[in-house]
């Protein structure tokens, strides 16, 4: 992790400038194509949502702005991110879970498939003390949505981006499956979060190169 010296920062009048917006959270929501990634889970027998979760972090870890967040008066810059989803319990509620990333696709799975069944077998609503180096997601597998609001802290300022996904939707012969990025706006900008969904798409047409 470093401290990103605000003094020389290029984004330093725009971070300023979001810092005193009452509501400083962006959200884009688009459609990407699962038709190659639904497919390749399917002949393997893996786990979409493990699958989708490694290859939505990964994606994140390519991009800077997707690391960093602000602390007090500072911003840092995170050597690595990890995934902290929701998890629906036997009670219908859900629960934390938090996923160590690893570039390894069979050891992430490894460690989140353990994860996930902690997270099944009691409610954790809290990470670690003074966690940052994440990556908050969902999944809402029961409506295919065209847009997505999440609940933040403001004080202090909430600096994590959120992830969510939805149901699929049959577009022809494709499988589209809606997804949202919410970000702190004095971190990235619509041009950051396109990379991201740019590069994401990249990794759902070749899964096979990654998984």
């Amino acid at each position: 992790m470093r401290v990103i010296d605000l003094s020389t920062w290029p984004r330093r009048h725009h971070f300023a400038f979001f810092n005193t917006v009452t509501y400083p959270h962006f959200n884009l929501c688009v459609n990407v194509d699962v038709t190659v990634l639904r497919a390749l889970i399917k002949a393997r027998d893996i786990s979409f949502t493990v699958a989708l979760v490694y290859l939505l972090t990964r994606a994140a870890n390519g991009i800077p702005e997707f690391r960093c967040r602000i602390r007090d008066a500072q911003v840092v810059e995170h050597d690595v991110v990890h995934p902290s989803m929701t998890v629906l319990t036997q009670d219908e509620v859900f629960s934390f879970c938090t996923m160590p990333y690893d570039d390894h696709f069979p050891t992430f799975a490894t460690h989140a498939a353990a994860a996930i069944a902690r997270a099944e077998a009691g409610v954790i609503l809290e990470d670690g003390p003074g966690q940052d180096d994440l990556l908050f997601m969902t999944a809402l597998p029961w409506v295919s949505f065209t847009g997505l609001q999440h609940p933040i802290h403001m004080d202090p300022v909430d600096s994590v981006p959120r992830i969510a996904w939805g149901k699929f939707a049959s577009a022809g012969e494709r499988l589209q499956m809606p997804l949202s990025v919410q970000a702190h706006h004095g971190l990235m900008d619509g041009l950051h979060v396109g990379r991201y969904f740019e590069q994401l798409q990249a990794y759902l047409d070749h899964p096979e190169e990654y998984l």
